[in-house]
């Protein structure tokens, strides 16, 4: 298993994952974000702006920030949370968690500041343990209120996903769910098509999602599988051609090879009394398809997987 630790000087450091069979993984101090997984054949698995601004505080536009303590704007705080706009620091004691066995992994911790107090009056322990093993990414997200009083919060680990062109991707396991549609006030509506497939834009918060979700890239003939527990919502979203111009760190043509599928819990926030603790976690996996494009059969994918 090989850590190493990169500063190279233009942004906050990073740490480099690499598993025996060539997996990689990028994590940076800055946001505790994961900004790279690559499989055994070198291929990028997550998105990157075009556009990306790498220099504090502007959050990295890809790969997988995670929402705390807000998602979104269902709060008070900035957009997302500060959790992202934060420097975390190297986790010396991650107990009690045990040591992830052939996998190459990283503890991160970011505690709350009397800067932070200002904005959210709670203190906190935000714990990350990011590991990568063969063909599969791990994350281990951790909340513990350290605090004299009780608090609640939202959370998400926000997964951007390189695909091959969004228009032939689909979403498998979160048919006839309810959804909260951001685009329509938080109006709530229920899913009726058999997969979601996208030709425009699209942000919604899906309820109550399964612990198993399948992306489905015919073009790549590869399906991206998220298993989840402790997030029981799951957030789609693509700004389409329109909104994708008016974000300015984000290529004007970048929604086309982008989806984002995140782990969350967002409609109901989560409550810790004192010394209590929180945990998540989101496991991606890469199944290869031998099938030609158009004939993936995303149910037997899903009820293969164990």
């Amino acid at each position: 298993m090989e850590v190493n630790i990169i500063n190279d000087g233009d942004r906050s450091p990073r740490i480099l994952l690499r598993e025996p069979t060539g997996s990689t993984a990028e994590v940076l101090l800055y946001g505790g974000q994961v900004v790279s997984w690559k499989n055994a054949r070198r291929e990028e698995i997550l998105f990157m702006s075009s556009k990306a601004v790498s220099k504090p505080p502007k959050p990295i536009r890809g790969g997988i920030p995670i929402c705390f303590p807000q998602v979104a704007n269902f709060g008070t705080l900035e957009q997302h949370g500060f959790a992202r706009n934060r420097l975390w620091s190297l986790d010396e004691d991650p107990s009690p968690l045990p040591p992830a066995n052939n996998q190459s992994m990283v503890d991160l911790v970011l505690k709350s500041t009397e800067e932070d107090l200002h904005t959210w009056p709670y203190r906190f322990e935000l714990r990350l343990r990011v590991s990568v093993g063969a063909g599969k990414l791990t994350m281990i997200p951790r909340v513990r209120n350290v605090d004299s009083k009780a608090f609640s919060f939202t959370i998400a680990l926000r997964n951007y996903f390189s695909v091959s062109d969004i228009s032939e991707v689909r979403v498998e396991g979160l048919e006839t769910l309810d959804y909260l549609d951001n685009l329509l006030k938080r109006e709530r509506y229920t899913e009726q098509a058999d997969a979601i497939t996208f030709d425009g834009e699209i942000d919604r918060v899906y309820l109550s999602t399964p612990t198993k979700i399948a992306v489905i890239d015919h073009e790549r003939k590869r399906t991206i599988v998220l298993r989840k527990e402790g997030m029981l919502d799951a957030v789609v979203w693509n700004p389409w051609e329109k909104k994708a111009k008016a974000i300015g760190d984000l290529g004007d043509e970048d929604y086309k090879t982008m989806l984002c599928l995140d782990a969350a819990s967002i409609e109901n926030p989560i409550t810790l009394k004192p010394c209590e603790e929180w945990k998540g976690r989101q496991e991606l996996s890469i199944v290869s398809s031998s099938y030609f494009s158009g004939q993936l059969d995303p149910r037997k994918v899903l009820n293969g997987l164990h």
